[in-house]
Parts: C-alpha cells; sequence; structure tokens
C-alpha cells in the first residue's frame, strides 16, 4: 500500500476533530448530530491504518473498489465495523462485493440491483443498498441521471433480497456552494419522492449518503444523514 502523510499519533486525534466538525454543521441548522453518520472512505489507506481508525472509534468503513474491501476486510473482520462500498462496481465483481460489503452504496442501474439480487438469493442473505444518482450531470461521475432516479429506485426496492436504504450522491466539483447545495437538495427531494410513493420497500430509504470532506456542511445542510470523510481523517493519499 502507498504511504499517507497520516500518523498514528495524529488519526484520533482527526477523528475527533471530522466528528466534531459533523456535529456543528448539524447544530448550525437546528439538526440533532446524531442524525449524522461519519463514514470513513479509506481508499488507498493501508489495513492497519483503517484499523487503527476503527479502534479510535470509527464504525462505518467506505471503500471505493471491490479489490481494496476484500483486501482488507479479513484483517478488520474481528472489529465489527459495517463495510459499504462506495465505488462503482462492475457485474463481474458482484460475488466477491457480496462476499464483504455490508452495503453497496452504488447501485445505477436496474441490471446491476438485479445481479444483485439473484446473487443474494443463491447465497440466502440480504444486502442494503443505495442507488447513486449524478445530481451534477457531470460526465466524470457515476449514477443515474436525477429524471430516472426515482423509477430505479422504486424498481430496486421491489427487488427480493434488497433493502434500499436510501440515495448516495457525489457533490459537484465546483466552488460555487449555492450549485453544490442545489444538487444536495435535489437529492432529497427524490428520497422524499420515493418515500411519499408508498411502493413496497421503500419505507426504508431515509439515508442520504452525500458530502465529503470539502463540501460536508453543505451536505448536512440539505439534509445528509451520512457523509463520507477520508483526507479530513486519513490525509493526503498518495499515488
Amino acid at each position: 500500500m502507498p504511504a499517507t502523510d497520516s500518523s498514528h499519533g495524529d488519526l484520533a486525534a482527526r477523528l475527533a476533530a471530522a466528528q466534531a466538525r459533523v456535529a456543528a454543521a448539524a447544530r448550525a441548522v437546528d439538526r440533532d448530530p446524531s442524525e449524522v453518520r461519519l463514514l470513513l472512505a479509506s481508499k488507498r489507506m493501508p489495513a492497519a491504518v483503517v484499523r487503527e481508525a476503527v479502534l479510535a472509534g470509527g464504525t462505518l468503513l467506505g471503500e471505493n473498489t471491490v479489490q481494496e474491501l476484500a483486501a482488507k476486510a479479513p484483517e478488520l473482520a474481528d472489529l465489527g465495523a459495517e463495510l459499504h462500498l462506495i465505488g462503482h462496481l462492475q457485474s463481474n465483481k458482484v460475488n466477491a462485493a457480496l462476499r464483504w460489503a455490508d452495503c453497496v452504496q452504488s447501485v445505477d442501474t436496474l441490471a446491476l440491483a438485479e445481479r444483485l439480487a439473484r446473487r443474494c438469493e443463491t447465497t440466502d442473505r440480504e444486502l442494503d443498498v443505495m442507488v447513486q444518482v449524478n445530481v451534477s450531470g457531470e460526465a466524470s461521475k457515476d449514477g443515474v441521471d436525477p429524471e430516472g432516479a426515482t423509477d430505479l429506485a422504486l424498481a430496486v426496492a421491489a427487488l427480493p433480497r434488497l433493502r434500499l436504504t436510501g440515495l448516495m450522491t457525489i457533490g459537484a466539483n465546483t466552488d460555487d456552494e449555492a450549485l453544490v447545495r442545489v444538487g444536495f437538495g435535489r437529492l432529497r427531494a427524490i428520497r422524499d419522492a420515493v418515500r411519499a410513493s408508498g411502493a413496497p420497500g421503500t419505507s426504508t430509504a431515509r439515508e442520504l449518503s452525500m458530502g465529503m470532506s470539502g463540501d460536508l456542511e453543505l451536505a448536512v445542510a440539505e439534509g445528509a444523514t451520512m457523509v463520507r470523510i477520508g483526507t479530513a481523517v486519513f490525509g493526503a493519499r498518495t499515488s
């Protein structure tokens, strides 16, 4: 694994600072801080460093690739942390993902959802999933278009063995905070429409996974229930 500028001595303090930042963002908009969970995005972090973060109080982990998830999960299994896949999932890696992931946040097509459901049926398990929505319209980002997100979420919610827990997005890559907030607000509106439909399987779709180290305050202001933080805790990654 590549080196990073994080150190064991600083990690616990960085985690505490990130947790305090999330709590402050919630209080600033009169929300209960307990409504917002912090997911540690541990991309390119060695398992030993991630383990340290869990021991310091991190209970929710996210990996961008199935390869990293599969490599680190066995070394973290005894800690009981919740493991989410937050990056793009190729259909040929579904089996490997299901071996370790408690939740797949990056479902963006019905075909992928159906493949997950079939595999869950075969292995006699259930899986939490989120629908990823590309609220910014940027070609570099994965996710279903907002116009099709509600229909996709309803279809996913109806599949056996899958539990739709909410929606996920990556904010717009811009310094225009108003534009970033518009995108986050759009995800909230889609989530609300899904829940208001009353369709089977939608009552559990409460999560809004949005906001990262650079824009978490904006996400929390727009209703995020989960923010994905990497660099603010682990430090800058090096390739």
